[in-house]
């Protein structure tokens, strides 16, 4: 898969967050976009995912050479940022259940599969909602990072997680994004330490 910026800005109120960034993102390959709190990395990242748009300039995504239409860029990448929400009334395994009916598992992943490599089968009949902050963000990491999708777009991953989460979100990225379009948004470099590009987006101010 391959991400084209070309020559974006986006621009809140009367302010610009940033101005005419010209990059391509293509697979396989890791990204980080770098920067401080409040420097537009999440609005950037989402611009990529096509869930908002540019104020100026556009974002083309393609699929072995062809570009794909705005409807269709859902089911080519996966998404995980901490604001997103879940549903917490359905317990793990109906949450799964519903998710991977929207996209695929990756190759030899069931959920059931799923719920016992992410460490959570004690839990997994239990609602969401009762789970703690680095419980939640563990799910909200495994739907994006298991789902059989190209590219995999990842904002802060590592909030609520404590150490061993964080041991584990890093294994998960070496055994499951190699082959993949991979763009971490962070100022965390615990978080993108594996990235081989870096985009410090102040850069662009």
């Amino acid at each position: 898969m391959k991400i084209s910026l070309e020559h974006i800005s986006k621009k809140f109120q009367r302010y610009w967050i940033f101005k005419d960034i010209t990059y391509n993102f293509s697979a396989p390959g890791s990204y980080a976009l770098l920067g401080p709190n409040g420097s537009g990395k999440s609005t950037l990242l989402r611009l990529i995912a096509g869930m908002q748009n540019p104020s100026k300039g556009k974002v083309v995504h393609e699929l072995e050479g062809r570009s794909i239409v705005d409807e269709g860029i859902f089911e080519h990448i996966s998404y995980c940022a901490p604001g997103m929400e879940i549903i917490e009334e359905l317990t793990l395994r109906e949450y799964l259940d519903f998710h991977f009916n929207f996209k695929k598992p990756l190759p030899g992943f069931t959920v059931s599969h799923l719920i016992e490599t992410i460490g959570l089968g004690a839990a997994a009949e239990k609602p969401i909602g009762d789970y703690s902050s680095g419980m939640k963000q563990r799910v909200k990491l495994a739907q994006a990072i298991f789902a059989d999708t190209p590219a995999l777009l990842l904002d802060e991953p590592c909030t609520n997680l404590d150490q061993a989460g964080v041991a584990q979100y890093l294994q998960w990225m070496d055994r499951y994004s190699g082959k993949r379009l991979v763009i971490i948004a962070s100022n965390d470099e615990r978080e993108y330490s594996f990235c081989k590009e870096q985009i410090r987006v102040e850069d662009f101010k």
